[in-house]
């Protein structure tokens, strides 16, 4: 039987060829002719596809780019329109070489949407008329973007929430669609941009969609306006978007009080040693080597949340690495200076204070990929004692495999590095704000448009919160040594391949490290995906990896004191498993913390019970009281 619809059969829908597609394949075969130069730069490396030659060949590319960089809120919202238009481009051309298809996809569309529509004005009706109304359970927890009563009370807000979140949807499902039709860095890259562009576009974003603006408006007098155009001058000043009120901490006031003496320093370093808190300690004291992006005190914030303060009424005897904030002076300071300067001698000085044969290290983030490298390097020497005074180490959120590394990948490409390298060869250093506006990005409605709606649309302070003030308060990047760190780990991954990577003449290979280690991942960690943290039990030659899961992401699943703690996983111990998902699949759930279980793993390799040592030495006396100088150095200022 002949469909009566038309020449679709079965489906209903056109077939290619008919006069109901004739619009369709002419604007496929123009898009086809119009945009292969555009979308052959997703991504690409090479000379003929260079996004130079494609920006200055596209009007609308040009147009884009100029409008970008003479743009100041490029500072206060770090949105990449160009490559987010590239991504449409790329989307709409592969959407279009398939017009039967699509042609589907927005019919269907259009019928959602119509039926969204008319559930909302069924919902108003059946409230008007004091009629039951069904309701469904929402899925996952609730998108805190409309927590307003407006996008449920009011049926134009509530059409317009649920428009945007059903345009999302689509946008996006069509992205995963296209998986398979381009590399698989081009695809994520067109995913990532595709994310970025649905959550900028939230009706929240814009003052007259969203409702709660317009009531403090009407609640203020027009004040909140004046003080959001306050809030928006400041920020455009500063160079920066504001996440924190800055005036609510200080330094060694009210975050990093731990009390502790600085030991030791040198051009790179300051070693904070913290003041016992038992009588007795545990025999072997603890290194920690934070990562030199950020400052250590995330490890020491407020009293309530301190991991050393937590530590050392545990008995332990705690060390900490403060990195110096480099400036243009320290333009050749390289990667080998950081394990010479870091944690090569400040585990000499720890010994010579406390008089203990080894040190346990922990490395947090990349302070675990240099742990991991100095331990390969000492272990391809040929002095047995400096093999060995290093004790079984923890790592942290850190990567030594990055074949996987998230969304982090967009950012971390060929052409992206060498901008990176012309920046930091004008300054010295590479700017903190490249780097926080890359985190940033990872997690964009929580981190910079949820500050936008509160600082310029409300009017409102940003948040006093501990954790935002640390992430605000960022380092630079020295050079020569940043050059090295991105070239040997994110773009060529070298760490993995015995021998590919020497450091003051070593070879460096991972096999070569046989102590017993304690890794921990995040559950939700958009910087280093815990599958990837994991990894280290499969490039060590350990008897012993005790990897736990931790709840949460990259910085609060760390800092989960036991009086907060969000859960975590463990494996089996002595078990040995072939791949993360096997792990997963075998992993017990706690409830807590994690520090409990990694501080019953610490006791039983730290030695008996002891005095508890004085802070410094004769040869280290005591320089000054922590935090120290360095960790007080701010961003964006040359000291």
């Amino acid at each position: 039987m002949t469909d009566s619809r038309g020449s679709g059969g079965e489906t209903g829908i056109p077939k290619s060829g008919s006069a109901a597609f004739a619009p369709f394949e002419a604007w496929s075969e123009w898009l086809k002719n119009n945009m292969d130069a555009t979308s052959a730069t997703q991504g690409s490396t090479g000379e003929e596809a260079g996004a130079e030659g494609a920006t200055a060949s596209d009007p609308l590319m040009s147009a884009m780019q100029k409008l970008s960089d003479a743009n100041p809120m490029s500072n206060i919202i770090p949105l990449d329109w160009m490559e987010i238009s590239k991504s449409l481009q790329t989307l709409m051309k592969r959407e279009m070489s398939d017009p039967q298809r699509a042609m589907k996809v927005a019919m269907d569309y259009n019928r959602r949407l119509f039926e969204t529509n008319m559930k909302v004005w069924s919902d108003i009706a059946s409230r008007f008329w004091g009629l039951p109304r069904q309701e469904e359970e929402e899925e996952g927890k609730p998108d805190k973007r409309f927590s307003a009563p407006e996008w449920e009370s009011n049926p134009y807000y509530e059409t317009l929430k649920e428009t945007y979140l059903l345009a999302s949807e689509y946008l996006l499902e069509e992205a995963d669609e296209a998986d398979g039709e381009g590399e698989a860095e081009e695809q994520q890259r067109l995913k990532f941009h595709l994310k970025q562009f649905v959550d900028a576009m939230a009706p929240v974003n814009f003052l007259l969609t969203n409702p709660a603006a317009l009531k403090r408006i009407t609640e203020t007098g027009g004040m909140s306006l004046v003080d959001g155009a306050r809030n928006l001058a400041s920020d455009l000043e500063e160079g920066r978007l504001s996440m924190v009120d800055a005036n609510a901490f200080e330094v060694g006031e009210n975050l990093a009080t731990t009390p502790g003496k600085v030991v030791y320093r040198n051009e790179l370093i300051e070693l904070i040693q913290y003041e016992p808190r038992t009588e007795r300690v545990h025999e072997t004291p603890l290194l920690f080597l934070p990562p030199w992006i950020n400052k250590y005190y995330i490890l020491d914030l407020s009293e309530k949340n301190s991991m050393v303060k937590y530590l050392v009424e545990q008995g332990f005897t705690v060390f900490m690495t403060s990195w110096k904030n480099p400036d243009s002076s320290m333009e050749e300071t390289r990667f080998e200076d950081y394990m010479s300067l870091g944690p090569l001698k400040a585990v000499d000085v720890i010994r010579e204070i406390t008089g203990s044969e080894k040190v346990n290290p922990v490395g947090y983030c990349i302070g675990g990929t240099l742990l991991v490298m100095t331990l390969a390097w000492l272990a391809a020497g040929d002095d047995e004692k400096e093999k060995h005074k290093f004790g079984d180490p923890t790592f942290m959120v850190a990567l030594q495999d990055f074949s996987e590394v998230g969304d982090t990948e967009v950012f971390m490409d060929e052409p992206q590095f060498e901008a990176m390298e012309m920046q930091m060869l004008e300054r010295g250093y590479l700017d903190d704000r490249k780097v926080a506006n890359m985190f940033n990005l990872l997690r964009s409605s929580d981190l910079i448009w949820a500050n936008v709606i509160n600082n310029y649309l409300l009017g409102q302070k940003p948040p006093a919160l501990d954790m935002l003030y640390w992430n605000s308060d960022g380092a630079r990047m020295a050079r020569d040594a940043h050059s090295f760190y991105i070239r040997n780990t994110y773009l060529e991954n070298n760490l993995i391949e015995p021998g590919k990577v020497e450091l003051m003449g070593r070879p460096i290979d991972l096999g070569r490290i046989t102590n017993d280690l304690y890794a921990v991942g995040a559950e939700k960690d958009h910087i280093v995906p815990w599958q990837s943290a994991w990894q280290i039990s499969k490039l060590t030659n350990t008897n012993s990896t005790h990897f736990t899961l931790a709840a949460s992401g990259h910085i609060a699943g760390m800092i989960s004191p036991p009086e907060k703690g969000k859960g975590y996983w463990t494996g089996e111990e002595g078990q040995n498993y072939e791949t993360a998902e096997e792990w997963r699949e075998n992993a017990e759930e706690h409830e807590g913390s994690w520090w409990e279980d990694w501080r019953g793993w610490l006791e039983q390799r730290s030695g008996g019970q002891a005095d508890a040592p004085r802070v410094g030495s004769e040869q280290y006396p005591p320089i000054e009281d922590a935090p120290g100088t360095y960790v007080k150095e701010m961003h964006g200022s040359e000291e």
